[in-house]
């Protein structure tokens, strides 16, 4: 039965590592799998999907005007989506109608909030929507379990207000338990 996942995570936990290797066991099984990504995300290059351990897939982008709806999905066996936070609330309402209407499953991986513990809109419907959640769990520094994102500035420098998106790696944003969070 196809239906929408939601694979959940704090920064560097390793998403876009389980979202390849999901696209490479499809792949083993002669499978066709449909990658996106964000269009705004262009740390490794515009249309790329690349992990921490230096794996790097072509993808297609997807930008806030992007219609799900409007491709063909015709003998794809599955859709990833990284970088899912940055979607729409209506392509998320898209992507749950693809998984049930065209017998497609989808799977997106992404951050639940931004550095000031706001939801980002994606992210609110996926949870809202999808009918499989999973946290992946990684660590803060002090050891507990990360799910909140701290951002710094070009000097280490803790920034609490700001645009909503900046795109940025670890050297920007931190992966950081609750705890660290409000610290």
């Amino acid at each position: 039965m196809a239906k929408l996942f939601f694979r959940h995570a704090a920064m560097n936990s390793g998403k876009s590592t389980q979202l390849l290797q999901i696209a490479n066991n499809y792949e083993s099984m002669a499978k066709t799998v449909r990658l996106y990504t964000a269009a705004i995300d262009d740390r490794f290059g515009v249309g790329k999907i690349t992990s921490r351990l230096n794996i790097q897939r072509d993808a297609l982008t997807y930008d806030d005007h992007f219609d799900f709806l409007a491709a063909d999905y015709a003998g794809i066996a599955c859709v990833l989506i990284d970088e899912a936070q940055f979607l729409t609330p209506t392509q998320v309402q898209q992507l749950h109608r693809l998984a049930h209407t065209r017998h497609v499953p989808v799977i997106c991986f992404g951050l639940r909030s931004d550095f000031r513990g706001e939801p980002f809109p994606g992210a609110a419907w996926l949870l809202a929507l999808a009918e499989d959640i999973e946290e992946i769990k990684t660590i803060c520094h002090c050891g507990r379990k990360a799910t909140m994102h701290i951002r710094r500035d070009g000097n280490g420098q803790r920034i609490k207000e700001g645009p909503q998106v900046v795109i940025g790696d670890e050297a920007r944003y931190h992966a950081v338990c609750a705890r660290c969070f409000y610290a």
